[in-house]
C-alpha cells in the first residue's frame, strides 16, 4: 500500500508516518507534500497512491485548491482541526476523518475502516475498467469548500509539540507570543515557559488569526490578548508590557507603523 501525506507540520507528518508503521507495517510513504504548489509538482510526477492522508489548510492556502487541479481516485482521509459542522460535509460525501489532536487508536480505527472497504468493496478486475471517476468531484468540492466559508474556525487552535516522549497540546489561547531564537521556534504560555515548535516564524504566522497576532520584528509575534500597554522606545520603536508582567518586547523600526495601526484594529 503507497501512501501520500499532505500535512504541513512537521510533528504531525512524522506522527501520522509512526502510527501507520504501527498499524500497516507494509504501507510505504512514497511523499509528504508541505503545500498545494509542492503538491501539484508531486501529483505530475508519480502515479496516484493508494491513500491520501490530508490536512486542510496548507501554507500557501486551501487544500482544495490542489483537489480542484488533480483528478483525485484513490480515498482520502482527511486530518482536520474543524469542528462538526464542517465535518459534516465529510460525512456526506462518505469521507474519512481524524480530528486533531486524535490518538493511536483513533488513527487504527480509521485506517481499520479503509483496510476494511478496501477488502470487500473492490472486486478482483475480470476485464479491462475504464479509468477510476475522481473522488473528489465539482459537486463535493463546492460543499466542502462552503463549509470552510461557513466555519469560524479558519486558523490555527492548538500547537502540537513533542516534549521527551511525549505530545503535549497547546492551545493557542494560551500562547503570550512566539519568538523565533537560533533557528529554533519558541511558544511563550502564561508561565513564560517555552515551547519548541516545528517550522519556522513565517510558517506559524500564516497559520495564525492576523487579528489576534502580530509580527512585531523580524524574530517575534505577539498576541494581542496579553498586550497590558505599549510605550514609546529609542529609534522609533515601541516597547510592549505584557499582562503577565514577564517579559516586555520591541517592535521594530519598520514595523512600528504598522503594529499601531494594528492596535487600533
Amino acid at each position: 500500500m503507497t501512501v501520500l501525506i499532505i500535512e504541513d507540520e512537521e510533528l504531525s507528518a512524522r506522527q501520522i508516518t509512526q502510527y501507520l508503521a504501527a498499524h500497516s507495517p507494509d504501507a510505504t510513504v512514497v511523499g509528504v507534500v508541505k503545500s498545494i504548489d509542492k503538491g501539484l509538482a508531486w501529483f505530475a510526477s508519480h502515479p496516484m497512491p493508494d491513500l491520501i492522508f490530508s490536512d486542510i489548510e496548507l501554507l500557501d492556502g486551501n487544500v482544495f485548491a490542489l483537489y480542484a487541479e488533480v483528478s483525485v481516485t484513490c480515498p482520502i482521509i482527511f486530518i482536520t482541526a474543524y469542528d462538526q459542522f464542517l465535518l459534516q460535509g465529510f460525512k456526506a460525501n462518505g469521507i474519512a476523518y481524524l480530528l486533531k489532536p486524535f490518538t493511536a487508536e483513533q488513527f487504527g480505527e480509521t485506517l481499520d475502516k479503509y483496510h476494511f472497504l478496501r477488502r470487500n468493496f473492490t472486486p478482483a478486475p475480470a476485464v479491462p475498467t475504464p479509468p477510476a471517476a475522481p473522488l473528489l468531484n465539482p459537486e463535493v468540492l463546492a460543499e466542502l469548500s462552503q463549509a470552510l466559508r461557513n466555519n469560524h474556525r479558519t486558523y490555527k487552535q492548538r500547537f502540537s509539540v513533542r516534549l521527551r516522549n511525549s505530545l503535549y497540546i497547546l492551545a493557542v489561547d494560551d500562547v503570550t507570543y512566539l519568538q523565533a531564537d537560533e533557528g529554533v521556534v519558541f511558544a511563550v504560555d502564561k508561565q513564560g515557559a517555552r515551547y519548541p515548535l516545528a517550522g519556522t516564524l513565517t510558517e506559524q504566522e500564516k497559520q495564525l488569526d492576523p487579528t489576534r497576532f502580530f509580527r512585531i520584528n523580524r524574530s517575534e509575534l505577539v498576541n494581542i490578548s496579553y498586550v497590558e500597554k505599549v510605550e514609546p522606545y529609542f529609534n522609533n520603536r515601541l516597547s510592549i508590557k505584557l499582562k503577565t508582567g514577564l517579559d516586555a518586547l520591541v517592535t521594530s523600526t519598520a514595523q512600528t507603523s504598522e503594529f499601531r495601526k494594528w492596535l487600533e484594529g
